[in-house]
């Protein structure tokens, strides 16, 4: 946990989520760090929203349920807008689920 909680610093501090930063601020803490541990945090968290993913993870729901509006999609829709939907969709979830992971 230590691990996410020092990138969560770095991002309130708005400052960047780096091997180098998240090595300090372990190091600061009095954690003894793991570089692999910490290349795979920066690595899951290049190119997130974390605010977005933070907000999402606090209100997604539970495991095996959808969302109303996926439940509500109309059986009309062009099949290439319900793939492109469905993929965005899936890729929003995956984010929310792995990020999720890491905030316990």
């Amino acid at each position: 946990m230590e691990y996410i909680y020092s990138a969560m610093l770095l991002h309130a501090a708005d400052k960047k989520i780096d091997e180098a930063s998240v090595k300090k601020v372990l190091d600061a803490a009095g954690v003894k760090a793991d570089d692999a541990r910490i290349k795979a945090l920066v690595s899951a968290l290049d190119g997130v929203n974390i605010e977005e993913a933070m907000n999402k993870a606090a209100i997604a729901p539970a495991a095996g349920t959808q969302a109303p509006a996926a439940q509500a999609a109309p059986a009309d829709d062009k099949k290439d807008d319900k793939k492109a939907e469905e993929k965005e969709e899936k890729k929003e979830e995956e984010a929310a689920a792995g990020l999720g992971a890491l905030f316990g």
